[in-house]
């Protein structure tokens, strides 16, 4: 047994998310999003810190993290639990961050995600992109959708992930999942080779490049279903992150192969519940209706604002409309509905009147329809 398994075993006790280890600090948890000090623990000082972190890690690759300053890595402490980690550099010396992955895989109802994004599952060819911010829950999110499929269709599947995180079995579908640099040296020789694998549907860890997001564009026209993300917060500001992306020459014909090739966006957050502890995921959906993807063309991304919020009986839903209801439900607190929005008006008259000034100071105009 690894030393560093018994802070492992108090962040699953203590029902954390993530351990934070930092040379100099005490080690710390995260727990349904607030960050503490675990109690009766020394500082992680010096070569002890060092071989703690050295214990789960490849020989190798622990080699080459203290040579270059960065590492991730999956471990599996035991048949139930298993983490995504990350090895850094600091100011005062090494640091680490573990992210606890279930190892069973939530269905999409569990999860609260809406029942129209099943429909994504359903579709042969396309790029389909799942996008929030870090920690918003996307992985957990595609990783139910792949289930999804697995139990439902006969597909090919190909993952490429930094790292692996959540471990699918064979059910209906084959999956072969492959980390990065490990298995494959990056996204884009990932995505490229899936190309040449038979394969039906790519997941795409995180499409950060332009060569990534060139080849999902080439290999969803191609008839592939790609699955990305994206760390954008919702539908337009994907869109519009995309073709940013790309050199200005060449972002008309871009615009057109996104607007042929781009079958949806499912943006999600995650807010902080009052009714009891833990977060809840509040999510905006388009679909690539006709209207949707000539706006795409046009260059004219404003107007999706519009097309979004008079969607909804093909199941588009705009992210202050998912906020709004978890509002109302009384799950979360006007200042957390108010922070996570986009239109900031529609929520600063449910602000307590000591709290209105969060208004003044966000720095975020209202939207203007």
């Amino acid at each position: 047994m690894a030393r560093i398994d018994e802070f492992f075993r108090y962040l699953i006790a203590s029902k954390g998310s993530d351990l934070h280890l930092s040379e100099g600090q005490m080690p710390k948890i995260r727990v349904h999003g607030a960050v503490s000090a675990i109690p009766d623990q020394a500082r992680l000082l010096g070569d002890d810190f060092k071989n703690l972190l050295g214990e789960i890690c490849d020989r190798k690759a622990f080699e080459h993290y203290l040579e270059i300053g960065d590492l991730d890595f999956a471990y599996e402490m035991d048949a139930d639990s298993r983490f995504r980690c990350n090895y850094l550099k600091q100011q005062n010396g090494l640091a680490a961050v573990f992210r606890l992955i279930p190892t069973e895989i939530a269905s999409l109802e569990s999860l609260g995600v809406p029942e129209v994004v099943k429909q994504f599952g359903h579709m042969r060819s396309g790029l389909v992109l799942v996008t929030g911010p870090t920690g918003s829950g996307k992985s957990t999110t595609l990783a139910s959708l792949l289930d999804y499929i697995n139990i439902n269709f006969n597909r090919h599947i190909i993952t490429v992930e930094e790292p692996i995180e959540f471990v699918h079995r064979n059910k209906r579908s084959i999956i072969t999942q492959r980390e990065v640099p490990i298995q494959t040296p990056s996204f884009a020789d990932g995505l490229r080779a899936a190309l040449r694998e038979d394969s039906d549907i790519v997941l795409v860890g995180e499409m950060r490049d332009l060569e990534t997001i060139s080849l999902a564009l080439t290999a969803a026209e191609t008839g592939l279903l790609v699955f990305g993300t994206l760390h954008t917060n919702n539908a337009r500001k994907t869109v519009d992150r995309i073709i940013d992306v790309f050199p200005s020459d060449q972002q008309s014909q871009v615009r057109t192969m996104l607007s042929a090739s781009l079958r949806g966006v499912v943006a999600q957050l995650l807010c902080k519940r009052v009714d009891k502890p833990g977060r809840t995921a509040v999510h905006e959906i388009m679909f690539a209706t006709p209207a949707v993807c000539a706006i795409i063309r046009e260059g004219a991304t404003q107007k999706l604002y519009d097309v979004i919020t008079g969607g909804k009986s093909e199941g588009m839903q705009f992210m202050d409309e998912s906020i709004w209801s978890k509002l109302r439900e009384g799950m979360i607190s006007p200042e957390e509905a108010y922070m996570k929005s986009i239109d900031k008006t529609r929520f600063k008259r449910y602000l307590p009147d000591n709290l209105s000034h969060l208004g003044d100071a966000s720095g975020e105009s209202p939207m203007t329809h």
